[in-house]
């Protein structure tokens, strides 16, 4: 994992390698996700979370928003392919899943201002 930090007023990036989360089940996953953007930092996922797990994501964030202390977060997924099948059949037909980056992030510092199949553009904003 790298972390980016612009000094004690700046934005804190954690970027969490493909590998570190490879030997994570889904909670422990959610909850090292949870953990950082609660801290005011900003999640990239070199492997985005699959689709149960994103789910699950929102479904504890919303059980975990308070409003003076927690206001929710903001994520977005690239590429996020409505066509691709990654599940069994998918894999025994020969398709192979496509790579995703998840950028995640507290909702009231994070605004996505663009997404296509090639960009996601973001304003971060600090606390």
């Amino acid at each position: 994992m790298a972390e980016v930090k612009n000094g004690d007023d700046g934005v804190q990036v954690d970027l969490i390698g493909g590998e570190r989360m490879s030997g994570k089940t889904s909670m422990e996953k959610i909850r090292m996700i949870l953990d950082g953007v609660r801290d005011g930092n900003i999640v990239i996922l070199e492997e985005g979370l699959s689709p149960d797990e994103e789910s699950k994501l929102i479904e504890v964030t919303m059980t975990e928003i308070s409003p003076d202390e927690f206001n929710g977060i903001e994520i977005e997924t690239y590429p996020r392919s409505e066509t691709s099948d990654g599940g069994f059949l998918g894999r025994l037909m020969g398709r192979e899943s496509t790579s995703t980056l998840t950028v995640i992030g507290p909702a009231n510092q994070i605004e996505t201002l663009h997404k296509d199949e090639n960009l996601i553009s973001a304003l971060i904003s600090r606390k």
